[in-house]
């Protein structure tokens, strides 16, 4: 719901700050007042064209600000439960305009988007979600009571089948193709028998280990003569310890030194080991130079390390397994399509059935609504296409005898539209109910984009919804928002008593001049302020008691009327 709407350097509008509640709101005012011009802000918080012409003289950008609550049982718009939605757009005097969406720059596709979502002009204006097709379509179905379930659920089996076996393979030859390769591919590691994901890393260390044994060999040698031999660290260290024996002062010193000396003969003896055990194998050497090669092909081809070859032969392995039992699966997943396609083709069938039995249904159910609404000869269409399920739904209007109908997105009267639209919204905000549909049951994924016609957006804003209209025809729009107003909010720019008097808010906008310039500015009217309005309204003569009786009359009718519904 829109709560709160600023309006800076727009027009004739300076800075004019609306706080708006649940319900119907009148906007009213002389012609010119700038009624029309909060619109044209709702419009822009809709993502729609930014002229400059525009912006206030001497002003460099205007500023439309729009805060939303979310509904008592509808979702968090921000990062916490009960959060508002703030959207804003700046349109300057030179460049491009700027939007944001709680405070931080958005794509204008993003802020309309967010805003289409929970706002919907009637008028003259084109952002209205019942003139999409996909919208008419879901409109449609709402009222006529239409499960889609049937039908989402066959076509979601179909592709799920039709995706399985593109995935299980193509043509047979492609097949063979694919299992020799593989084949190949797994004799290949298979032949290999890897010991180990880190075999290369111990055959490394022999290979290092038999291609230097000489030098290893001689390297020992020379180290165990260092430290055993004549004149070596093991009788250096001897003559040591004899020589601090029988000093009592020097006796942990005497103690560390011999375990030295028991240390260093190990080594000693360490050293000669590996002397004597390292030997020339040129054949191994060989060998296992011939095995690192073979394991740096395989990674090369299969993968970095030789885990990865493994788990690359392991996932061939296993799709070898599927090609072997190919046909046992294509058979299985060709009769799971078949019997979707023919399930998918029933429902479809029986969607279509319904769709065009709902067609004309609907169609005079709105008709009886413009009856009331100055529309007593309008005639109303819904199309349904000819392909089995109907998908292409298109709504039509004639608004007079004689006319051709036409689709509603090219109706050219910005106030037959609007009321077509009211009874539209009439019509399907009782759908659920009389239909005995839950609202909501109708809605298809294809419709999710659009959100369901049915429920529409949280608040509606009606401009020339009064247009040419008087007198009954025009308690009879007033009544029929009223109505619409229990489920949605409304906010309706009228010229007409009869339909402000049902509001449950009034405000008026006035065209002041401040410092030699016209400013509009707006007053939320109190029941004694309503009562001015109206008799202005009613006779141009805000004073005349008799004017101000009517203008209580009207009121109390309409209050009446509004405690009724």
């Amino acid at each position: 719901m829109l709560v709160e709407l600023r309006v800076k350097d727009l027009g004739v509008i300076a800075d004019l700050g609306l706080v708006l509640g649940p319900g119907m709101i009148a906007l009213t005012g002389e012609t010119g007042a700038g009624k029309t011009l909060v619109v044209e802000a709702i419009e822009l918080l809709l993502g729609g064209r930014a002229d400059p012409v525009l912006v206030r003289p001497g002003a460099e950008e205007a500023v439309i600000e729009g805060r939303f609550a979310p509904s008592n049982n509808g979702p968090s718009y921000g990062d916490g439960d009960g959060d508002d939605l703030v959207l804003a757009r700046t349109v300057p005097v030179s460049g491009r305009s700027r939007a944001y969406v709680n405070g931080r720059m958005s794509p204008l596709s993003a802020l309309g988007e967010a805003a289409g979502a929970l706002i919907d002009l009637h008028g003259q204006h084109s952002h209205q979600s019942l003139l999409s097709p996909a919208a008419q379509r879901a409109g449609l179905d709402a009222f006529a009571g239409i499960d889609l379930q049937p039908v989402l659920d066959a076509r979601r089996r179909l592709r799920q089948a039709v995706e399985s076996l593109r995935a299980l393979g193509g043509d047979a030859a492609s097949r063979a193709r694919e299992h020799d390769m593989l084949s190949f591919q797994v004799d290949e590691v298979d032949t290999a028998k890897i010991v180990a994901a880190d075999e290369d890393d111990h055959l490394a260390l022999e290979e290092e280990r038999l291609a230097d044994a000489r030098a290893h060999r001689d390297a020992a040698a020379a180290g165990d003569a260092a430290l055993s031999g004549d004149g070596g660290a093991t009788d250096a260290l001897g003559a040591v310890i004899a020589r601090l024996a029988g000093h009592s002062p020097l006796n942990a010193v005497d103690e560390r030194l011999r375990a030295v000396a028991i240390e260093l003969g190990d080594i000693a003896t360490d050293l000669r080991s590996v002397a004597e055990s390292l030997e020339d194998d040129p054949v191994r050497l060989a060998a296992v130079r011939d095995r690192r090669q073979l394991l740096r092909q395989l990674r090369r081809k299969y993968g970095e390390t030789l885990a990865d070859v493994l788990d690359y032969c392991e996932s061939a392995r296993q799709r070898l397994a599927e090609l072997d039992s190919f046909d046992e699966q294509a058979a299985r997943l060709e009769q799971e399509r078949d019997d979707a396609a023919r399930d998918m083709a029933d429902a479809e069938v029986s969607l279509g059935r319904q769709r065009r039995a709902g067609a004309p249904q609907l169609a005079s159910a709105v008709e009886l609504h413009l009856r009331s609404l100055a529309m007593p000869k309008a005639r109303i269409e819904v199309l349904v296409g000819d392909d089995p399920a109907g998908e292409d739904v298109t709504w039509l209007l004639s608004a007079n005898p004689g006319e051709p109908a036409r689709p509603l997105a090219k109706v050219a009267s910005g106030g037959e539209l609007a009321r077509t639209m009211l009874a539209v919204r009439l019509v399907l905000g009782r759908s659920g109910s009389a239909n005995g549909t839950a609202p909501g049951a109708a809605v298809g994924a294809q419709d999710a984009a659009d959100g369901a016609a049915h429920s529409g957006a949280a608040t509606l804003v009606f401009d020339e919804v009064d247009a040419g209209i008087g007198g009954e025809a025009a308690l009879a729009v007033g009544r029929a928002l009223a109505d619409l107003a229990r489920r949605h909010q409304v906010l309706v720019v009228t010229h007409l008593p009869q339909v402000a008097a049902f509001a449950d808010q009034q405000i008026a906008v006035y065209k002041d001049e401040i410092d030699g310039r016209t400013v509009a500015t707006v007053q939320r009217l109190d029941d004694h302020q309503r009562i001015i309005e109206l008799s202005r309204m009613l006779s141009g003569q805000p004073d005349s008691a008799a004017a101000r009786r009517h203008a209580k009359e009207l009121l109390a009718l309409a209050q009446k009327t509004v405690a009724g519904l």
